[in-house]
Order: C-alpha cells, then structure tokens, then sequence
C-alpha cells in the first residue's frame, strides 16, 4: 500500500508541477492542513470514545454487558472463553457505534484468545464482522462531516446502516455456508472414491 500511495503521490506532484506549477505550493499546504485538521478531529473523537470505553470497563459495565451477551456470542463465534466473549461483545458494540477505533483493542483481545483456543472460524468470523461492521450510528462519520462544514451531517446514518447490515449478514452467512459446505462436499468424495 504504501508504495501505491507513494507513486499516487509523485505522478500527482509530477503532472501539477507540469500542468499549473504556481499552483503546487498552495495545494500541497492546504493538502497538509486538512489533513491535519482531520487527524484532530479524529483524535478528539477517540480520545472520547476510548474514555468511555475505559469508564465502562472500570464500572464493570463490559463485564455486565458481556455475561448478556455471552450466550448469542458463544453460539455465533463458537467459544465458551470468557475473556475472548467480553472482548468480543466490547468490539461488536463500538462498531455498532462507529467508533472503530475504540473497537480495535478488544478485536486484538479477542483474536488473542480465540487463537490460545485455537478457534480459526471465530477469527475469521470476527474480521468479517469487522470488516463489514454493522452501524447503528456512525458516530465518527458524522463527526467528520460536521467538522467539514455538512449541513446535515447525520443524513449518513440510514444508508450507512443499511449498507453494513447488508454486508455484514451476507457476509458472515456466506462464510458460515462455506465453512459448513466443505465438511460435507469433502465427505461426500471420500464416499464416491470408495
């Protein structure tokens, strides 16, 4: 990626600096202002996030939230590990925030659990899910439409939800399909060959 990123990066100084040169200076400031503008703005939008994440976390409020959600997690991901099924309802929930990057850590937990256990499928299953992360409120896209000066920053949510519900079940169903058609088809050869 970073050298796609770098070559984008030289061809579009390279054809500015050819096309319209007195114009490169201030589009390269002005590139590096938003940007910076930008990462803020994200930064202040996790450092909240993750404030409460940590809140939560002391106030035993994951531990509450994971042992409610600790039976459709188990099923779904197929783990009895109570550590990797609190990490694992603490990353669903900040994604169906939209805050993933509070979400990250527990995902990094939980994969580290799920591979002590040596559960592949949850693995896989959770970077689907996370992937595609369903979102109730994108929280950190509406900040960054507000912070650009959208009058109705909010008009994402729908479609947002839409598109990651539609993505997230198609996807998680068709890897559970995949994973519960090999077995079978790989058995079926065996009794054909025999």
């Amino acid at each position: 990626m970073n050298v796609i990123f770098t070559t984008i990066l030289v061809l579009s100084a390279i054809v500015m600096l050819i096309t319209s040169p007195a114009d490169f200076l201030p589009a390269t400031l002005d590139g590096g202002m938003n940007a910076a503008k930008t990462c803020l703005t994200l930064f202040c939008i996790y450092v909240v996030w993750m404030g409460l994440s940590a809140v939560a976390e002391d106030a035993r409020i994951t531990q509450k939230c994971a042992k409610f959600l600790s039976k459709p997690c188990g099923k779904l991901f197929k783990t009895k590990n109570p550590t990797a099924i609190e990490n694992l309802t603490m990353n669903i929930s900040c994604n169906l925030l939209g805050i993933g990057g509070a979400a990250t850590p527990y995902g990094v937990k939980a994969i580290e659990a799920l591979e002590k256990d040596g559960n592949e499928f949850a693995q896989n299953l959770l970077f689907i899910i996370n992937a595609t992360s369903i979102q109730l409120i994108p929280t950190t896209v509406i900040a960054l439409r507000a912070s650009a000066g959208s009058i109705a920053p909010h008009d994402i949510a729908v479609p947002s939800l839409i598109a990651t519900a539609v993505s997230t079940v198609l996807g998680a169903a068709l890897y559970v399909l995949i994973k519960n058609f090999k077995p079978k088809a790989a058995a079926r050869r065996r009794k054909c060959s025999t």
